[in-house]
């Protein structure tokens, strides 16, 4: 097997034993592994992907090793990245996503997840920027204007017109989306329009209304005094 294809079967096996890769930054990321220097991202059938645990590590130890040692190879920063944003080390995720970004910087996928870990260490303007990127690159993906949008509501001095500009394009091109909806609502409310953010509350009761993001939004109304 190539030590390429290690990293890949390393990954992946990684992800299915840990539930996905590392927690959403707001509320709408899927499970995303890195791309490859091609841009694929597929991963081997279970069957092909049983690899004993100490094998494993030593797979993981090999990627490290790999990242290190050959600083142009985008693949290996971007799969190191991964290894530390998925055990919460985002600070280091950050630093080997950034390795790859400044190696193939028009790769849509190596800017998001430099986003999600700049955005899960609390570094929002930071995370801005790459969001920001990545739109540049594919302006139709909702989830990163969502995310963009959040960051305008999670900074220290948030600036609520602008996240509810980006947070109405994603409403706009899919109505039905709910972490958007939700950001919008809270979004909505912290800049003081409560009646618009009970308007909101309902448009997300109506598209979701098992969604655990109507209970989250409810919650914040009713910690301003609105009640549904």
């Amino acid at each position: 097997m190539k030590f390429r294809e290690v990293l890949i079967g390393t990954v992946c096996l990684s992800v299915g034993l840990g539930g996905g890769f590392f927690t959403a930054n707001t509320l709408n990321r899927s499970d995303v592994i890195s791309p490859t220097a091609d841009g694929s991202a597929s991963c081997p059938s279970a069957s092909t992907a049983t690899v004993a645990v100490g094998e494993a590590q030593q797979d993981v130890s090999a990627a490290l090793q790999s990242a290190e040692s050959d600083p142009q190879n985008f693949a290996a920063q971007m799969i190191a990245g991964d290894m530390y944003a998925k055990i919460g080390r985002f600070e280091k995720a950050v630093e080997f996503y950034k390795r790859g970004v400044l190696i193939n910087p028009s790769n849509f996928q190596a800017n998001v997840v430099l986003a999600n870990a700049l955005f899960d260490s609390q570094k929002f303007e930071e995370a801005e920027s790459y969001y920001a990127k990545a739109l540049e690159i594919n302006p139709k993906d909702i989830n990163a204007r969502t995310d963009l949008g959040a960051t305008f509501v999670e900074r220290a001095v948030p600036n609520y017109d602008r996240a509810i500009a980006e947070l109405s394009k994603v409403r706009e091109a899919e109505p039905g989306h709910l972490p958007s909806l939700y950001y919008l609502g809270i979004a909505t409310l912290r800049k003081g329009d409560k009646i618009g953010a009970e308007k909101i509350l309902a448009e997300l009761k109506a598209t979701g209304p098992n969604s655990e993001l109507v209970g989250k939004l409810q919650q914040n109304l009713d910690a301003q005094g609105i009640t549904q």
